[in-house]
């Protein structure tokens, strides 16, 4: 059979050069499964790789929509996997990366296939609108702990498709998206990168910086006239965004970027700590993490 190698792991881990330096190893494509380097005018702010690493090996999916366009994980699944087939048609292997466990998830198992209700759904809608994030959160919270602790918080529209299933159903969106996995014609392995969370934040926290060197500022207030979409709900430019909205310090607001960064890359690695079939592989300045994958391959 063929095999997919999936890389993930906490934001600013090194899953690039990782993916990067396995494509060219096994001679083969990478899939880009992170859900904000889809689009075009998002660059600086999510990392996005340079044209030097894309030069290297070649990618799909990144930069490929615009911000005023949707690609959800259903989408995305569709997409990829017909792009798989191509890859194989072709070679043994071939690569996925990305720190958005939702799509890789999609790619690697399959979306679930759940009830919707839009009166149920517009409910929750109508609670986010009258009360906020936070206790759309915190409801998620009461109903669904585990979900609560691998989503990301920060996009509602997942907090409110999560608790529509739970109403509708009365069960776990957990249990239920467990129980949906599908069979897939291709073997997997999934390798998650770690490290120290001290190394962990230190990288972060230095990644923040160079960004803000190379113009995350500018490109912010090139997308503010957009701030309402989406795909600009995210780490990165809504702090940014709430600071020229409140006329508050842009100091301040890098320092809550490197915040939420660290935040979202612990929620990174609890989505992970609970999936069994995934190998860690430590990264650190002394360990050659790319021998160890290539062992387990």
């Amino acid at each position: 059979m063929k095999t997919l190698i999936a890389i993930s792991g906490a934001t600013g881990i090194g899953k690039t050069e990782m993916a990067i330096l396995l494509a060219n190893h096994f001679n083969t494509e990478i899939i880009s499964a992170d859900s904000r380097q889809f689009f075009k005018e998002m660059n600086i702010g999510v990392a996005r790789p340079s044209i030097e690493e894309l030069s290297r090996a070649k990618h799909h999916f990144i930069a490929h929509i615009s911000i005023h366009d949707t690609f959800s994980a259903g989408q995305f699944e569709i997409a990829a996997l017909q792009k798989l087939d191509e890859i194989f048609a072709t070679n043994d292997y071939a690569i996925c990366v990305g720190g958005s466990g939702l799509y890789l998830d999609a790619l690697v198992n399959g979306l679930d296939d759940l009830p919707s209700d839009h009166s149920v759904k517009n409910k929750y809608s109508d609670f986010l609108q009258k009360n906020g994030i936070q206790a759309l959160q915190e409801l998620l919270k009461e109903k669904d702990f585990h979900y609560f602790e691998k989503v990301d918080l920060s996009n509602p529209h997942r907090l409110i498709r999560a608790l529509e299933v739970i109403e509708i159903t009365g069960k776990s969106y957990t249990s239920l998206r467990t129980a949906s996995i599908k069979k897939r014609d291709f073997n997997v392995k999934t390798f998650v990168l770690t490290a120290e969370r001290d190394f962990i934040y230190q990288r972060i926290n230095k990644r923040v910086d160079t960004m803000v060197e190379q113009g995350l500022l500018e490109e912010a207030k090139a997308l503010y006239p957009y701030q309402q979409l989406n795909a600009l709900n995210t780490v990165g430019y809504k702090e940014l965004f709430d600071a020229w909205n409140d006329n508050t310090e842009v100091s301040a607001a890098v320092e809550l970027i490197k915040q939420h960064t660290r935040n979202y890359a612990k929620r990174q690695e609890t989505w992970w700590r609970r999936n069994t079939s995934v190998s860690w592989i430590k990264v650190d300045q002394s360990s050659s993490a790319f021998d160890h994958i290539i062992d387990q391959i």
